[in-house]
């Protein structure tokens, strides 16, 4: 190679380097003391991350030092002494009567050896830590690039202790990866969509830059980048067992925190222990209290690959880890409760509607309590700091009024660092609306639409904010989101939310995904300020029917494009006396397919409510399923049999007229009318109950 093209190559490494300042500091200062402060400097860190580059890097240092420094890459050499030595006596340059360690020791000035790959040595650790280091003069100085941490003999020999420095590498800085972007003429457009993927990692930045080399005006999606994703799985994965092993790592790469039983459930298997015995030996898998998960640049390129190469598997590893979600909802409560709806949601980061939206690594130090006395003027003085005094004055109202409404997001010293409260427009009245002009607009606009049912319930999120960052996306606004959650899941009789917010244009897109309308009728004007208001009406649409609408746009086939709803029928909000008049309508024609498909209650919430948990059946099936389910409940108990007896004998294997179901039942026609009264009533009740919205958090588990 000539002088001037090795000249060429060193510039153009030094002008695409940057960050690493800490590890180049720490290594300048040693090359500087009179005495080296350590021998061995063990450097680690997952494939791509630069350790090479550090390397060179380190070379440079010690030859504008005039300190001679020779490096070997682990991956030329068979794992044996010899051949390390060989190597060795090759990257000094000696002739075959000189042996290496002979070189080494004669030199009196300092020298360095860098020894790239270390973790292909393995099999020779023992013996480089036992037999060869030791033999080293004191003015060497041994730096060792793996990707694998120091085995825990390194770490835990006191004289090895003394004598070590360990440096985990990490990803780039934003602000350096930023810099490198800017250096490589990525254009400033494409800066946050590159980031958003690499999350700083040196080898993902600098293939998507060699893709905006090649391609000029190419607008950066993960998808749209087979080749790039797949040298970052090599770097990642190099090689995966079997199938098995790569399904699992495809399942880690989905969720949030993987556990053995979610594994095992993801998986469909007994006994995921030895998956995930293997998912945690990774080196770019780490793990934390409740699980392990992948390094953030391991799970873009590995769901990024999956989505592309198979998309069904994809959205079946989301309908698993879904379903295992819902089903410890409804076994959960409080803090537990909370981190399975933080699991839940995770599932939609990958779409991009939704991505934004969320401070995806949520603090787990904050807590969510209820609302204590003190508290009171600490959360009054927060809306008066965001919102002004008018906002403060009504705060201060809700929160003396509806305390039981209100939960609170403390730090760890146990103060507010964020709440929301929540107020049931039902349970307000006139002196309250004139007070506040958000629940008179609400309220209004609840009247006009579609006033509420006996039994239903209106609330209106009134006020909801961090006490640093307000109404912006945070850890703290992204907890706020669960527990607004939770409340739509586990509140009986849920007709409409609503949820005022500072700057409705920002967050109108990631509410669209939720299926929250904006409601400008609703709007509201506090201090000077208008509050644009989005609105989710339940009945139209319940929490299974939400659930399920949610998980279609999760796994939208195209990832940077929100899923279209499907293009169904609205449904029928039925007064209570019209719901009645559908069951009884309903009961008569049940054995007359025609007249029945018209009933309004195909085109109800309950309808909608229990098709999920029976998809193999068409709507008249479902419907008439439906109704016999509810009237066999009467057969629990010997005093309601005689109810069912009487549905059964005039609807369901109806006799030719109700005077002969009556000697059928060989009872007394006024006392079978009173039978059959009683159970209609039943069905008609308990199907109501249904319909505005009383069920069971295990019914989560239907979607």
């Amino acid at each position: 190679m000539s002088q001037r093209l090795a000249v060429r190559l060193k510039e153009a490494r030094q002008r695409y380097f940057v960050g690493r300042a800490t590890e180049l500091a720490l290594f300048k200062s040693a090359l500087d003391e009179d005495q080296l402060p350590y021998y061995v400097l063990y450097v680690f860190g997952p494939g791509g991350v630069g350790k090479t580059t550090l390397l060179k890097e380190f070379a440079e240092l010690c030859s504008l030092a005039g300190i001679p420094a020779f490096s070997i890459d682990a991956r030329t050499i068979d794992p044996s002494p010899a051949s390390f030595l060989e190597a060795l006596q090759r990257a000094l340059s000696l002739v075959p009567a000189v042996t290496a360690l002979e070189f080494l020791t004669s030199q009196a000035s300092r020298q360095v050896l860098l020894l790239d790959t270390y973790e292909a040595l393995a099999p020779l650790d023992e013996w480089i830590r036992r037999d060869f280091l030791p033999k080293l003069p004191e003015n060497t100085l041994v730096m060792l690039a793996s990707r694998f941490s120091p085995s825990p003999v390194w770490t835990s020999d006191p004289g090895w202790q003394a004598v070590m420095r360990v440096v985990p590498l990490r990803n780039l800085a934003p602000t350096e990866s930023l810099s490198y972007l800017q250096r490589r003429n990525v254009p400033e457009g494409q800066h946050q969509a590159v980031l958003a993927f690499t999350h700083g990692h040196p080898l993902a930045l600098s293939l998507v830059a060699d893709v905006f080399d090649q391609r000029p005006g190419f607008e950066f999606r993960p998808e749209d980048t087979p080749d790039v994703v797949k040298t970052l799985l090599e770097q990642f994965t190099q090689k995966v067992p079997g199938p098995a092993h790569r399904a699992a790592l495809e399942a880690c790469s989905l969720v949030r925190v993987t556990t053995e039983a979610l594994l095992a459930r993801m998986l469909t298997t007994d006994d995921a222990h030895e998956l995930f015995e293997w998912l945690r030996e990774l080196t770019f898998i780490e793990s934390r209290r409740g699980g392990i998960f992948p390094h953030d640049l391991a799970r873009e390129a590995l769901i990024a690959d999956l989505r592309w190469r198979n998309p069904d598997w994809y959205a079946e590893l989301h309908r698993r880890a879904r379903l295992y979600y819902m089903e410890r909802l409804s076994r959960t409560t409080g803090t537990d409760q909370l981190r399975n709806l933080w699991d839940y949601i995770f599932l939609h980061r990958d779409n991009p509607v939704v991505r934004p939206y969320f401070e995806w690594q949520a603090s787990s130090s904050v807590l969510v309590d209820a609302m204590r006395q003190p508290d009171l003027p600490l959360l009054v003085e927060m809306v008066r700091t965001h919102e002004g005094d008018e906002s403060a004055s009504i705060a201060a109202h809700w929160l003396e009024r509806f305390p039981q409404g209100v939960l609170i997001l403390r730090d760890n010293k146990n103060l507010p660092t964020g709440f929301l409260s929540w107020i049931e427009l039902n349970l307000t009245d006139d002196p309250d609306r004139q007070l506040d002009p958000a629940i008179r607009a609400v309220w209004d606009y609840v009247q006009t639409n579609a006033p509420l049912r006996a039994g239903e319930v209106a609330a209106l999120c009134r006020f909801w904010m961090a006490a640093d960052t307000y109404q912006a996306v945070s850890p703290v606004q992204s907890l706020i989101f669960v527990n607004l959650v939770r409340y739509y899941l586990t509140t009986p009789g849920l007709a409409y939310t609503f949820l005022p917010c500072a700057q409705p244009d920002f967050w109108e897109a990631g509410f669209a995904y939720g299926d929250f309308q904006r409601a400008p009728q609703a709007d509201f004007h506090v201090g000077g300020r208008v509050y644009g208001v989005f609105c989710h009406d339940w009945r139209i649409r319940p929490p299974l029917a939400w659930l399920d609408l949610l998980a279609e746009r999760e796994i939208a086939a195209a990832p940077q494009e929100v899923a279209l709803v499907r293009q169904t029928q609205p449904l029928l909000v039925l007064s209570q006396e019209e719901f009645r008049n559908a069951v009884r309508d309903a009961l008569r024609a049940f054995s007359q397919p025609a007249e029945l498909a018209g009933n309004p209650l195909l085109r109800s919430r309950v309808m909608l409510e229990v098709g999920a948990s029976a998809p193999e059946k068409d709507d008249l099936q479902k419907f008439r399923s439906l109704l016999v389910q509810t009237a066999e409940t009467l057969r629990a108990s010997p005093r309601t049999e005689k109810f069912y007896c009487a549905l059964e004998k005039t609807y369901f294997h109806p006799a030719p007229s109700q005077e002969i179901a009556a000697e059928l039942l060989d009872l007394p026609f006024s006392t079978y009318r009173r039978h059959l009264k009683a159970g209609i009533n039943h069905i008609i009740g308990a199907l109501w109950q249904k319909e505005i919205g009383h069920f069971r958090p295990d019914e989560l588990t239907k979607l």
